[in-house]
């Protein structure tokens, strides 16, 4: 079976970024579940996995445009603490999680840290990086309706929600 939208796949990855290692689901032991089509993955990574079936590797070089986008000048905010988890122990250049009013979170880099705000850039930390992954599919099989309705891989021995 194919891999492609509406399908389940179970992968294993590595993320490099200029040669240096950034993360690998072999350092979890676990694979990465992921239904296809519903924006769990970058689009270059979602395009260069269709296609392929269980047991094929394969190394995907993403582009910026087709990972996390191009780096934006200026993107910049100040902050006040209250909206950060652990504000006393941020330093310049650190990676961190922003509460977003509106719900959710966004993964920022600490620029500056004063008495009561923080400016963080709001660019995603891989911005403008072209990336590398090299993958293992290990499984594809077609997603389940509640799946596809809920827009998301129910892993083996995970419980629906």
């Amino acid at each position: 079976m194919k891999a492609g939208k509406d399908k389940v796949i179970s992968l294993h990855y590595t993320l490099t970024v200029d040669g240096e290692k950034v993360e690998s689901s072999l350092d979890r032991n676990e694979p990465l579940w992921v239904l296809l089509g519903h924006g769990q993955l970058i689009p270059g990574l979602e395009k260069a996995l269709e296609g392929h079936e269980a047991g094929e590797q394969l190394q995907a070089e993403i582009a910026p445009a087709e990972g996390y986008g191009e780096r934006q000048q200026g993107l910049t905010q100040r902050v006040p603490k209250k909206y950060f988890q652990q504000a006393a122990k941020l330093k310049p250049g650190m990676t961190t999680v922003l509460a977003l009013k509106e719900g959710g979170h966004r993964v920022v880099v600490v620029e500056k840290v004063g008495m009561t705000t923080v400016d963080v850039d709001l660019n995603h930390p891989m911005a403008g990086k072209a990336l590398t992954f090299d993958v293992t599919i290990n499984e594809v099989r077609d997603g389940t309706e509640e799946e596809i309705q809920h827009g998301h891989a129910h892993p083996p021995g995970a419980e629906a929600h």
